[in-house]
């Protein structure tokens, strides 16, 4: 395949950026589009040039490092990882635009890579247990519901990718934040700081500067591990009720 690649290029968060354009060819359908940009970064260093920066770690759909915005849409045209994203997804002689995450919470840090610690600050906040060390104990000690462990591992697979956010027109991280916060408190383990996670978690995402949330449903249809809309309704009742137990106090 002989694509056409218009690549965002910008040196740091201080600069400005622009797309460049570049030719690639001999690109195989089953190259990863990771593998693709590979091939692309090899060239540009054979010709002295300053290779495309861009966030990679695992390359299995597991860590959520990578962060693409590709014709558009966040991790490109299929529903997955930009790492597990294939090339056969695209036509010879396609023109493929190739962007950072883009929120005003993910500062670009240089060409394709964006600063999302903001989501680590956010799981600071609140995304823990209190739990006494030592060793694991008895799997059947704390006997968990069924639709309850289910409704936990359905929101435990959120990656913290960012797509999320890059694909909601506000910038809002409802969709990583409700991940968060559903998955520890629907477990009896996470019952002691049920309350104050997730104020802090949502107080959190709200000092970042991530927009506010108006369902439009964007993040849920961009996210690659399926975290459902109604994660958000979750997360607000559990604020809703939090926010009444502390106006009591």
């Amino acid at each position: 395949m002989k694509l056409t690649l218009r690549v965002w290029r910008q040196k740091n968060a201080g600069a400005d950026g622009a797309m460049s354009t570049y030719e690639v060819d001999g690109i195989s359908q089953d190259m990863s589009f990771l593998e693709m940009l590979d091939t692309l970064n090899e060239e540009l260093i054979l010709k002295g040039e300053d290779p495309v920066a861009f966030d990679h770690d695992c390359r299995e759909g597991i860590c959520g490092a990578c962060s693409l915005v590709i014709n558009g849409d966040a991790h490109g045209p299929e529903r997955t990882t930009t790492c597990q994203l294939h090339m056969r997804s695209f036509e010879d002689g396609d023109t493929i635009d190739v962007e950072p995450w883009r929120a005003s919470a993910f500062p670009v840090v240089k060409d394709l890579v964006v600063d999302r610690s903001a989501f680590d600050r956010i799981i600071q906040a609140g995304g823990y247990i209190t739990a006494p060390t030592g060793a694991a104990p008895e799997a059947h000690a704390t006997p968990v519901p069924k639709p309850d462990a289910d409704f936990a591992f359905e929101h435990a697979e959120c990656i913290g990718c960012g797509a999320c956010v890059a694909a909601c027109p506000n910038g809002s991280a409802m969709l990583f934040t409700s991940a968060k916060v559903n998955h520890l408190n629907v477990l009896p383990q996470g019952a002691p700081e049920r309350e104050t996670r997730v104020l802090d978690m949502v107080g959190q995402m709200d000092a970042e500067g991530f927009g506010g949330c108006t369902l439009t449903g964007e993040c849920a249809t961009a996210c690659p591990k399926g975290i459902p809309l109604p994660s958000i309704a979750a997360m607000n009742k559990e604020w809703l009720r939090a926010n009444r137990k502390a106006a009591k106090r």
